[in-house]
């Protein structure tokens, strides 16, 4: 390895801490430059440390790196925005905590993937500024799943390929899209979607986030759409969520409706 490239300066938005030893942490962070890494910050819990309020989960920070023997070591750490409103609201913790989590599941160690990284900042930064994080998560899931490769299918039944009608459908998760009411009938595991949910469904796919900001939602279709997506993301990905994002935000909305 060359000298040059035993230094980074990278662009970072921190995913995980673990404490190590007496005195250290490994840090998890999402790099604009090189996509996921696992570093180490050396001394960084001792109380004269001042890099650790910049390694905080969910900061955006400019970092230098070392190559270690290991791991790249964090030799300085700036924040560029610390995201103070998710620190000091639960529901945006767990918005925030979702995110990153599936940042983390689905990028690889030393890949760069610009595009998610940029949408994961971009939510970041509206979930600290928003009270209402609704648009911003359904929104959020779709690019997510369109940069993963996933992108539901939601103008033609996915089982017969035909046309979708204005007429209420099911939502397949293990088939990616929408089933018509004939095809929807024979998947015990299709969602039932009236017009409504559909018509969100492709205006958020289609939009970009400025787009969205002040939609108001349906309470009703509000909890559909969770489902669908958390459905369809669970299914694609094969695993469920460790962060209580999902199921909090499906409890409420439930409540809101009552």
């Amino acid at each position: 390895m060359h000298a040059s490239d035993r230094i980074r300066k990278v662009e970072a938005v921190v995913i995980a801490h673990k404490e190590y030893g007496e005195a250290d942490r490994f840090v998890r962070i999402f790099t604009l430059q090189y996509g996921k890494l696992n570093t180490l910050a050396k001394g960084v819990r001792k109380m004269q440390s001042r890099k650790a309020a910049h390694l905080e989960p969910f900061t955006h920070a400019a970092l230098v790196l070392a190559h270690g023997q290991t791991f790249w070591i964090i030799t300085q750490a700036e924040t560029v925005s610390a995201f103070p409103a998710i620190r000091e609201d639960l529901d945006k913790t767990t918005d925030a905590s979702y995110i990153m989590e599936l940042v983390d599941k689905i990028s690889t160690e030393g890949q760069a993937e610009p595009a998610l990284f940029r949408l994961a900042l971009e939510s970041l930064k509206r979930i600290n500024d928003n009270n209402d994080t609704y648009n911003i998560m359904r929104y959020f899931e779709l690019r997510f799943l369109d940069i993963a490769g996933f992108r539901p299918e939601l103008q033609h039944c996915v089982a017969c390929k035909k046309e979708i009608q204005p007429e209420d459908q099911y939502f397949s998760p293990l088939q990616g899209g929408i089933l018509c009411p004939q095809c929807g009938q024979m998947d015990n595991k299709a969602i039932a979607a009236n017009q409504d949910t559909l018509r969100y469904l492709r205006h958020f796919q289609r939009s970009n986030y400025k787009s969205i900001e002040n939609i108001q939602v349906p309470p009703k279709v509000r909890i559909t759409l969770q489902r669908i997506l958390g459905a369809y993301l669970a299914s694609v990905l094969e695993w469920q969520l460790k962060t209580p994002a999902f199921q909090k935000q499906i409890r409420d909305e439930t409540n809101r409706s009552a």
